[in-house]
């Protein structure tokens, strides 16, 4: 497929993920109030405390509309999830072979739930983080979390969260569609596991090292297994061909 080729599939595919996308937000609207108060449940935990003066703070008149935008187009991003991730399969698919274009399923089968379990282990770690950042604030003070500072921290760590457990599925499509050789993730493996444990350090910021390894490790082992399945997906063209 020529060069023009390629950045119109890329466009197209990326129009009909913005579409999705926007659907996805239209239900998150709805579904604003019990997703903030989800939210805001670790600063409410805290301030159980009568010891602990923290709240979320709406600074300017229309701070909550845009919040509640932005909660929305949040939502939309992981509700459209199935149809933007189907998207960039598809946009990768043309370079697979007719064998390999059958496997669309198992890459939707596999990209859901990871993406779904990095989600869902970002929410395990989340009240954890808010729990531990406030605990820095002097004692005898009050913390106003600003209310855009806080939503911009808790969709960077769920987004960050998902689309590094999907990154082993899109490395197989990859290796697959010949665009990355296996060898060039092998030679490469030193660094993506120093960028795995450094990731897992900012993104767990607890003190203890224990938390950092346990989701580290994870990582580490989808990025291996992404390895040695792109390996076989090669080792079986190779046959073909021969």
């Amino acid at each position: 497929m020529p060069v023009r080729a390629h950045l119109a599939e890329f466009r197209n595919r990326l129009i009909w993920s913005v579409v999705g996308l926007a659907a996805g937000s239209v239900v998150g609207w709805f579904l604003f109030e019990p997703a903030f108060e989800a939210l805001q449940e670790p600063v409410l935990a805290i301030t159980a405390d009568p010891s602990s003066l923290v709240s979320i703070n709406f600074a300017g008149l229309a701070t909550a509309l845009d919040m509640r935008v932005k909660v929305s187009v949040f939502l939309g991003l992981i509700i459209s999830s199935p149809w933007w991730l189907y998207q960039v399969w598809a946009f990768l698919a043309p370079g697979l072979k007719g064998k390999e274009k059958r496997y669309s399923l198992g890459f939707m089968a596999a990209a859901i739930p990871l993406f779904a379990a990095g989600i869902a282990l970002a929410w395990i770690v989340f009240p954890h983080a808010v729990q531990i950042l406030t605990e820095f604030r002097p004692e005898g003070t009050s913390q106003l979390l600003d209310a855009q500072l806080y939503l911009t921290f808790v969709m960077r760590l769920f987004i960050a969260f998902g689309l590094a457990f999907v990154f082993p599925v899109v490395m197989v499509a990859l290796t697959w569609a010949r665009l990355v050789a296996v060898r060039t993730w092998l030679k490469g493996w030193r660094w993506a596991v120093l960028l795995i444990f450094v990731f897992a350090a900012v993104m767990t910021p607890t003190p203890d090292a224990v938390t950092m390894i346990v989701m580290a490790l994870p990582m580490c082992g989808l990025y291996f297994g992404a390895i040695g399945i792109g390996a076989l997906g090669a080792r079986s063209r190779r046959s073909e061909v021969e």
